[in-house]
C-alpha cells in the first residue's frame, strides 16, 4: 500500500472529525463546567450563610427597602446592560452582537445575595444561569469562535448553572437545550451541553456542596382512573404556571408605569414586602422556602400556601430584586400538589412532586427537562406521573412564560401557527391590545 492510498483510506475514515469535535468541546466544558461548579459551590455556601443569618436575625427584614435601593442603583447606573437577566441570554443566543458584560456576574450575584439576606421571595436559578453565561461568553470571546459557537457555549453556560445549582445534570443540560425554542431542541448542542453539565455538577459535589433531598416513597399503578386525575392535576398546574407569569409580568409593568426612577423600584417594593411580612407574623413565604417545600410532601399545609408564595415572589421580582423563579415555582408547584391531596386520590408526596415540577415546566415552556428533573430528585418510579404532569402543563399554561424572550419555534397547537417565530413578549403585547 502507498502513502497515497493510505492517506486516502484516512480521509475516507468519517469518524475523525467527530473525535476532534469530541476533543475540543471536551476540553472546553472542562474548563467551563470547573469554573462555574466552583462558582456555583461558592454561590451556594453564600446563599446559605444569608439565609441562616437572616433566620437567626428576622429584624433585619425592616432593611429590606435599603437592599432594594442599592441592588436599584447598582443596576441603574453599572448594569443598565444587564438589567434584561436570562432574557439577555435568550436575546443574544437569537440575535448575537456583543460579548455579554462581565459585570452580569457581581450584579446578578451580590444583587441575590441582597436579595436573600434581607427578606425578599426570589430564587437561586436565575443566578447560576446568568453567571454561567457571562462566563461561556467571555470564553467565546477569549477564542473568537464563530456565531454558532458561540450559540452553543451560551447553551453550555446555562447547562453548567442550572445543573451544578440544583444537582441535576441531565436536567440541566436538556433545560439549556429546550429553553432557548419554544418547542425546539438544539442538537447540534447535546454534546457540548451533556459533557458540561456532568464536570459542573461532580465539581461543584467536590466542594462539599450537598443538595436537598426529597423522596416520593409510594407510586401507585398507573391505572385508567389514576390517568384522568394525573391530567386534571396538570391542568391545574399549568393554569398555576400562567397565573405565575402574567402576575409578574403585571407587578413589573405596574412598577414601570408608577415609579418612573427605577432604584425607587424596589425601595418601594421592599416596604410593601417587609410590612407583609409583619403583618402576617411569619417568614415561610420569603427567602428560598427550602423547609416548606420538603413538608409539603409529607405534612397537611394550609391550602393557600401556594397563593401567598405565588404574590410575594411575583411582586418581589416584579419590583426588580434580583434572584431566580424556579424555587419559588418549586414551592408553589409542592404546596398545590399538598393542597390537591384534600380531594384527589394520589398519594401526598407524588402530587407534591408532581406540581414541583409540573408548574415549572409551565412557566419555562421546558417539559422533557422538568421531567428529568423529577425523575433525578424524586426517582424513576413516579416518571410516567411527573412526564404526564409536565406535557400537560406545558400545554395548558399557553404562550406564555417566565422568558419573554423565548421564540415560539413550534406552537403548542396548530391554532397558534401564526404566532410561530414570535417571542412571547410579542404574543403578549398582542393579547393585551386584543383585550
Amino acid at each position: 500500500m502507498d502513502k497515497y492510498s493510505f492517506k486516502q483510506q484516512i480521509a475516507n475514515f468519517s469518524q475523525l472529525p467527530l473525535f476532534a469535535f469530541l476533543l475540543r468541546w471536551l476540553i472546553l466544558a472542562t474548563i467551563i463546567g470547573i469554573l462555574i461548579g466552583s462558582l456555583s459551590a461558592f454561590f451556594l455556601t453564600s446563599l446559605d450563610w444569608v439565609t441562616d443569618y437572616r433566620t437567626a436575625h428576622p429584624w433585619i427584614i425592616a432593611l429590606l427597602p435599603l437592599a432594594g435601593l442599592i441592588i436599584g442603583l447598582s443596576y441603574h447606573y453599572l448594569g443598565e446592560s444587564v438589567v434584561k437577566g436570562n432574557n439577555l441570554l435568550l436575546e443574544t443566543f437569537h440575535s448575537p452582537k456583543k460579548i455579554i458584560p462581565f459585570r452580569m456576574l457581581p450584579l446578578v450575584l451580590s444583587g441575590t445575595l441582597l436579595t436573600h439576606l434581607f427578606g425578599g421571595s426570589a430564587g437561586r436559578e436565575g443566578t447560576a444561569v446568568q453567571m454561567g453565561g457571562a462566563i461561556a461568553d467571555r470564553f467565546s470571546h477569549w477564542f473568537n469562535l464563530n456565531k454558532e459557537d458561540r450559540k452553543i457555549m451560551l447553551i453550555m453556560g446555562i447547562s453548567a448553572g442550572f445543573a451544578s445549582v440544583f444537582g441535576t445534570p441531565l436536567a440541566g443540560a436538556v433545560f439549556a437545550l429546550e429553553v432557548m425554542i419554544l418547542g425546539r431542541i438544539r442538537y447540534e448542542a447535546i454534546l457540548p451541553g451533556f459533557l458540561v453539565a456532568a464536570i459542573a455538577h461532580y465539581t461543584c459535589l467536590a466542594w462539599h456542596i450537598s443538595h436537598t433531598q426529597y423522596s416520593i416513597p409510594f407510586v401507585p399503578e398507573l391505572s385508567p382512573t389514576t390517568l384522568l386525575w394525573t391530567v386534571f392535576t396538570g391542568i391545574l398546574f399549568g393554569l398555576t404556571a400562567l397565573l405565575f407569569s402574567k402576575t409578574t409580568h403585571f407587578w413589573s409593568a405596574f412598577f414601570k408605569a408608577k415609579i418612573a426612577f427605577p432604584p425607587l423600584r424596589p425601595f418601594v417594593g421592599g416596604i410593601v414586602i417587609a410590612l407583609a411580612v409583619y403583618s402576617i407574623g411569619t417568614t415561610e413565604y420569603i427567602g428560598l422556602g427550602i423547609p416548606t417545600i420538603q413538608a409539603a410532601f409529607q405534612d397537611n399545609l394550609v391550602s393557600y400556601s401556594f397563593i401567598i408564595k405565588l404574590l410575594f415572589t411575583t411582586f418581589t421580582l416584579g419590583a426588580g430584586f434580583k434572584g431566580g423563579e424556579v424555587t419559588p415555582l418549586f414551592f408553589i408547584g409542592a404546596t398545590l400538589g399538598n393542597a390537591l391531596f384534600w380531594f384527589v386520590p394520589l398519594p401526598m408526596a407524588l402530587l407534591a412532586g408532581m406540581g414541583f415540577v409540573a408548574v415549572f415546566s409551565g412557566a419555562t415552556n421546558t417539559p422533557i427537562a422538568c421531567t428529568l428533573m423529577g425523575i433525578e430528585l424524586f426517582g424513576a418510579e413516579s416518571g410516567i406521573y411527573i412526564g404526564i404532569a409536565c406535557v400537560t402543563a406545558y400545554l395548558f399554561s399557553g404562550h406564555t412564560g417566565i422568558y419573554t424572550s423565548q421564540i415560539i419555534g413550534s406552537p403548542k397547537h396548530h391554532f397558534y401557527l401564526r404566532l410561530k417565530g414570535k417571542s412571547l413578549s410579542e404574543t403578549e403585547k398582542k393579547e393585551n391590545l386584543r383585550s
